[in-house]
């Protein structure tokens, strides 16, 4: 598999892994064509376990890489990785109060500029939001791997992150069809609205590629960013949503939590 990645251009190596993260999130959308409803447990866990795998990302597969690239480039590494994973969030908060979308909550509270937009559209944005962070994420590793000494040892690292992403992007793509669903949508419509949500991750993902491997003095502000943008996703989404529920069942998040850091962090640790 490395060697097949190794014959790749970046953006192209970028387009691969991001590829299979929308192809696990459009996997996760056809259970809308088996389940009718998802029970709010089931829910918490899922979105507990996407939170999870983002945050063990954006450290060990976004944030250290970052110090350790602008160590390598001779900056003042902590204000690198500060800068750029401010940016992230300052990005992600600016969107999240222009873009108009709906939470998945039960009060589906609007946000962004006004809009005449249908619910199930505002929804998927929701979705469609978290998604560029993920997208930049995998590609900005991949165009990371191109800049080390170990292009092999970057490969594999980038390699992990997209598994991480992909893994989870099933249940977070359920997360959008089945309520869609349950909104009233057909089973086709809300998968079709449901897998939509995962395209923008591999736009973002080829940018990203582009981006660091054009001008390489941006790699670690891009590493950095996209930590930045993961998690300020995990902890103004992700985390409130799964803990709307009686506060005896709020460890069915906290588990799925547990148990996506864990995976990511042997995923990382292992192939990085």
């Amino acid at each position: 598999m490395v060697d097949f990645f190794l014959e790749l251009a970046p953006w192209q190596q970028a387009l691969v892994g991001t590829g299979f993260t929308y192809f696990m999130t459009a996997l996760g959308a056809a259970l809308v064509f088996f389940f009718k409803t998802i029970k709010k447990d089931v829910l918490n866990l899922m979105l507990g376990f996407a939170s999870g795998v983002m945050i063990a990302a954006s450290f060990w597969s976004l944030l250290d890489p970052a110090i350790a690239q602008a160590k390598e480039n001779g900056d003042i590494a902590w204000l690198v990785a500060a800068i750029g994973f401010g940016a992230g969030g300052i990005f992600l908060y600016i969107a999240d109060k222009t873009i108009p979308h709906m939470h998945f909550g039960p009060k589906h509270e609007t946000e962004g500029m006004p809009s005449h937009l249908k619910r199930t559209v505002l929804l998927v944005f929701s979705i469609t939001l978290h998604n560029i962070p993920e997208g930049l994420a995998v590609g900005v590793a991949f165009g990371a791997a191109n800049e080390m000494i170990s292009p092999t040892a970057g490969i594999l690292a980038a390699i992990s992150v997209a598994l991480g992403i992909g893994i989870q992007n099933f249940p977070e793509g359920a997360a959008v069809s089945i309520p869609l669903r349950q909104e009233g949508l057909s089973r086709t419509k809300s998968f079709l609205y449901g897998q939509a949500s995962g395209i923008v991750e591999p736009i973002a993902g080829v940018l990203g590629a582009i981006l660091v491997t054009r001008v390489q003095s941006l790699l670690p502000y891009a590493l950095a960013f996209a930590a930045g943008a993961m998690i300020y996703v995990v902890v103004e989404e992700l985390i409130p949503e799964a803990q709307q529920t009686s506060s005896s069942k709020n460890h069915y998040a906290v588990f799925g939590v547990m148990v996506g850091f864990t995976i990511m962090m042997i995923l990382d640790v292992a192939l990085g």
